[in-house]
């Protein structure tokens, strides 16, 4: 046996033998089954689920549950788990993406359309997969909070663990302002409003997931502010006041305002249009994000550009 440091690049090299892992700073705080995934990169969660309920894996000699959260110092026994074979070429491609701020606690970037943040559900990476394959030397890298993968924009990346339970700490707190851009179908008719309706989410028969305005789901609250008018067509500024999944989707397509090319909650015909003309992703973009820094509590102003397909289409309108 070989007591190493919590470096998951380090462990996912490591031999098919019983390990002894000393917890670093960086990942205190940490549940343990999170900790091991990271560890133990290819590992079915449910062997990992196994190890730890079996008494196979121990944290300072002792049996310990799933929810445990590691502590800087601890010493984690690993037992032998099935480890992707070393010898195997990545199979996340490493990239970066543009940077609107980085420092030393977090990183924000300009996600693409069509970009997952992270791999499920039928895809296999995310930006976040990405991000790590990119920066192999970075210790923390985990996403603050989620886009859909259509939807464009600002993303926060915590660089630390106490950054990222501070981000945390703020939006669910309401401490940060989020505005994203949208071109909704409609005449929008008032210069301000306020969308509050509950959501809950729901199970397609195929096994979609959906959201629907339900009066007993959870709250939800969306400011929507008219930018320019288009004939059929509305360019609004949605601030976030909840985070819920969809909800701008939802409240506006509620609203009987939908999103251009949303494919789950707008108009087939609308999309297909649109996409003649060139534009084939949802026009939703997060374009301002305004939020205390995690550490100093310097007020921090980001802002991220409409994407060229999305400042064409707008051209297109204006001039139609």
């Amino acid at each position: 046996m070989r007591k190493e440091t919590s470096s998951p690049v380090s462990a996912s090299k490591a031999a098919p033998a019983v390990r002894m892992v000393e917890v670093g700073a960086e990942h205190a705080g940490q549940r343990l089954d999170n900790f091991l995934m990271r560890l133990c990169k290819g590992v079915p969660k449910t062997h990992i689920y196994k190890a730890i309920r079996g008494g196979e894996v121990r944290v300072n000699k002792g049996r310990i549950q799933v929810d445990y959260r590691i502590e800087e110092g601890d010493v984690v026994r690993i037992p032998p788990l099935r480890l992707p074979d070393p010898g195997k070429p990545r199979p996340v491609p490493a990239a970066e993406f543009p940077i609107v701020f980085e420092d030393d606690a977090m990183l924000v970037v300009d996600k693409p359309a069509g970009v997952a943040v992270h791999g499920g559900s039928g895809v296999s990476f995310g930006v976040i997969e990405q991000l790590r394959a990119a920066r192999p030397q970075a210790k923390f890298l985990e996403l603050v909070h989620r886009l859909d993968r259509e939807t464009s924009g600002l993303l926060m990346v915590a660089k630390k663990r106490s950054a990222l339970l501070a981000l945390h700490a703020m939006l669910r707190e309401g401490r940060s302002d989020k505005h994203y851009f949208a071109l909704v179908e409609g005449d929008w008719v008032n210069d301000r409003q306020h969308i509050k309706l509950s959501l809950t989410k729901w199970t397609t028969q195929s096994g979609e997931r959906r959201v629907k305005v339900d009066p007993d789901g959870q709250t939800a609250h969306t400011i929507v502010t008219l930018k320019q008018r288009f004939g059929g067509y509305s360019l609004v500024d949605a601030e976030l006041r909840t985070g819920r999944t969809h909800q701008i989707r939802v409240h506006l397509a509620a609203s009987g305002f939908p999103i251009v090319g949303d494919d789950k909650y707008g108009h087939d015909d609308v999309r297909a249009q649109f996409a003649r003309q060139g534009f084939n992703r949802m026009f939703l973009h997060a374009h301002r994000l305004t939020l205390p820094h995690p550490l100093t509590g310097e007020v921090m102003t980001l802002t991220a550009e409409l994407p060229p397909a999305c400042r064409n289409i707008l051209k297109t309108l204006e001039s139609a």
